[in-house]
């Protein structure tokens, strides 16, 4: 059974078809960037974050996640810059992502910023097929030498604030590729059908000076019409320290806590609790996050507010 997991696992990567499962952190509701490049700039100073991500600790070549996140406005609240930088390993596979984001904000007349954004960059894949565990060695399909693959790679983005509401739409990769075992490479690929389509809202409520509670779900529509979602919870104590809990449809339950050191630095951690099939030979996700918010002074309206 061990065996027959691990070749499970070393072989559902995302080689085949590229372009449709996006890495997703467990801190994105307090990065919004990681999902959608209309949030760049939307602190209104310099911001810094960097995670990273351990999946399924306990299961050989389960996925790792390292991702930089870096946004700022520029010359005015109307722009915000992005740069994004995601190194993705999964068994015998290694995905890294490259993304300039570009956002503008435009002030509506009954409240609050409606902003959109544009993401532009390269995806670069490595996978050592000869690395796999498979029934039979001498398969060609997995006597491929080992090849670096890049493509481009787009997203797009609109996200809407108005006080204590927020509103998210994005679409992280509007390119998807399909890989040609006979050619030995990536075809491109338009397919409306094989995009992630992300929805995410929520509404910070203040409970009394000292709390504050900040209820927020994510939608996924991914390839296939598969719904996911993500129900959150999550409590701000005097401004310092964040936790919560968030449920997915894919039965497992994650717990969060940050602590704010000043009003720049901030650290986090998560622990995803499994409750499917994969959890029992798991133990468990594991993800820690830093960031850090450089002052200077640019004013930006309706800034993200957690």
């Amino acid at each position: 059974m061990n065996r027959i997991l691990k070749i499970l696992v070393l072989i559902l990567i995302p080689t085949t078809l590229w372009g449709q499962l996006t890495p997703v952190t467990d801190h994105y509701i307090l990065n919004p960037l990681s999902i959608n490049p209309a949030y760049a700039g939307g602190r209104g100073a310099l911001n810094v974050a960097s995670f990273f991500r351990r999946q399924w600790v306990g299961i050989p070549g389960s996925p790792q996640t390292m991702t930089l996140a870096v946004d700022a406005p520029v010359l005015s609240s109307k722009l915000g810059l992005g740069l994004m930088i995601v190194s993705d390993k999964m068994g015998v596979s290694k995905e890294t992502q490259i993304a300039t984001t570009y956002a503008y904000r435009i002030h509506m007349k009954q409240g609050g910023f409606l902003s959109f954004g544009l993401g532009a960059g390269l995806l670069t894949t490595n996978t050592a097929w000869s690395d796999l565990i498979v029934l039979d060695p001498e398969d060609d399909y997995y006597l491929i030498d080992t090849r670096m693959f890049a493509v481009p790679d787009f997203s797009f983005g609109t996200y809407y604030t108005s006080g204590d509401f927020f509103l998210g739409f994005s679409i992280p990769r509007l390119l998807s590729y399909r890989f040609d075992f006979d050619k030995n490479k990536y075809s491109l690929m338009f397919k409306p059908e094989d995009y992630s389509y992300m929805l995410n809202t929520g509404y910070l409520v203040t409970l009394s000076e000292k709390v504050k509670m900040l209820p927020s779900a994510l939608l996924t529509l991914s390839a296939g019409n598969k719904l996911m979602y993500d129900i959150n919870v999550h409590f701000s104590l005097y401004d310092r320290l964040w936790t919560g809990l968030s449920y997915k449809n894919d039965r497992s339950v994650v717990a969060l806590l940050q602590f704010s050191v000043n009003n720049q630095l901030r650290i986090g951690y998560t622990y995803d609790f499994d409750f499917g099939k994969i959890g029992r030979y798991s133990n468990g996700s594991h993800e820690v996050m830093l960031r850090y918010v450089f002052r200077y002074q640019v004013d930006v309206a309706n800034p993200l507010i957690f």
